[in-house]
């Protein structure tokens, strides 16, 4: 049985009032990944974290309390705020964590560098979660995890936060060579037209993303050259749809997991594009990934994000399209480089394999282990509530989550059986 609910019988009543009376007892379990920690952050001299900027970082203890002793933690590091609309839109702000040296906290892969996600956007605070969930049982590298805490800084009550790894090349994070590996953002807000004069980042050359440079971290235009062109040559491959030089060059099973996982749960930031990655390692394939930041999916209203919570609506809404090759039915113009190859038979074939493997694994596995973290932080998330009231009650938005996510599979399904009735044929 899925862990959903019909509405059906709720109709009448008003949808921001009304609570569900729903046990997720069952979904409970005495693995402390699923509980929340408590987070104690204390700045020098208790200086304000107020800017996003590399220049602004705080130094600062930090002191991990959870239930499992071996993972309480005390060193120190640095602090500052980090995003683009999630710092600038909303009043409980993001963090990014840099600590003095590697450790891991809560159990998770040794690292220097995390980052807290306010989630502010998020009603359920579970979006990301189960994408992640959903990432690393299909197997995409490098997928990031999570775990929550209950933040304090200085002294105030934060609320709750969501800690995972922070995107960047390094063992336990994008582990691949850090001499000759390439991890680059596909990202409207890190690249060139937000950042014309910085030496990191340049428009590709056939479908003009926007691309900045994370790794190497020290890229001079010079050495951007070398990574325009294989960019280039991987962009010229999508656009001639050819699938045996493609698998040359990209992992395609991983192309066609991030993308059915993109369009599944509705992601529009897929449209900018924003807070896309690729990487590639020495002498390997380009891989699409990790993914990142999914609070602009699950139907969101757009037209309302800068102040409000509204999700879950519109589950027939495509952002690909239902021919994703012509654009056609699409939420919005998404570029070729994510669309072009399903104008090639073989490819589409892939991806209805690829989706038919998926789908079983979406509600009855990934859904059901995010609802094992929502009933470990349920409790924070009404102190979460009364720290930053919003509009809605996580308890009615989870369950919609679960609804509309199963409407979607069954949505989607449809779709991608026909997604053979529009490709091209070769000759």
């Amino acid at each position: 049985m899925l862990p959903v609910l019909s509405l059906t019988s709720c109709q009448e009543e008003d949808e921001e009032e009304w609570v569900p009376n729903v046990d997720y007892s069952t979904y409970d379990t005495d693995n402390p990944a699923y509980h929340v920690a408590f987070l104690n952050i204390d700045t020098e001299n208790e200086q304000p974290v107020n800017s996003q900027k590399n220049k602004d970082y705080r130094n600062c203890h930090v002191q991990m309390t959870s239930e499992k002793e071996e993972w309480n933690t005390s060193c120190t590091g640095r602090i500052r705020g980090r995003g683009n609309s999630t710092w600038k839109w909303y009043d409980k702000k993001p963090y990014r964590l840099k600590l003095d040296g590697s450790l891991s906290l809560l159990g998770l892969p040794e690292g220097t560098d995390w980052v807290l996600l306010a989630n502010y956007r998020d009603p359920t605070d579970m979006m990301n979660t189960f994408v992640f969930i959903l990432g690393e049982r299909v197997g995409l590298p490098f997928t990031n995890h999570t775990r929550y805490v209950e933040l304090t800084l200085n002294g105030e009550y934060m609320g709750l936060y969501q800690l995972t790894e922070q995107v960047m090349v390094g063992k336990g994070r994008v582990d691949i060579d850090e001499e000759t590996g390439i991890l680059l953002a596909l990202d409207l807000n890190d690249g060139p037209k937000m950042s014309p004069k910085a030496n990191d980042n340049f428009w590709s050359a056939i479908y003009e993303l926007p691309v900045c440079v994370k790794h190497p971290d020290d890229s001079t235009n010079m050495q951007l050259e070398p990574i325009r062109q294989e960019l280039a040559l991987l962009e010229q491959t999508i656009q001639a749809h050819d699938l045996g030089q493609l698998s040359k060059l990209m992992d395609v099973e991983a192309y066609i997991d991030f993308l059915l996982i993109e369009e599944l749960v509705g992601n529009k930031e897929l449209t900018g594009p924003r807070s896309m990655f690729i990487f590639r390692d020495q002498g390997g394939l380009w891989t699409l990934g990790p993914l990142w930041d999914f609070d602009a999916a699950y139907g969101l209203d757009w037209r309302r994000m800068k102040y409000s919570h509204h999700f879950f609506d519109d589950p027939d809404l495509m952002v690909m399209g239902k021919n994703p090759a012509s654009h056609k039915d699409s939420w919005k113009f998404v570029t070729g480089f994510f669309t072009d190859m399903w104008a090639d038979a073989d490819f589409v074939a892939l991806v209805q394999e690829r989706w038919n493997l998926l789908k079983p694994h979406i509600l009855e596995d990934c859904w059901t282990e995010t609802l094992k973290y929502y009933q470990g932080a349920s409790n924070a998330l009404d102190r979460d509530a009364i720290r930053w009231p919003i509009d809605k009650n996580h308890k009615t938005e989870i369950y919609r989550m679960g609804n509309w996510l199963a409407e979607r599979v069954d949505y989607l399904d449809k779709v991608v059986s026909q997604y053979s009735e529009h490709t091209i044929t070769k000759p």
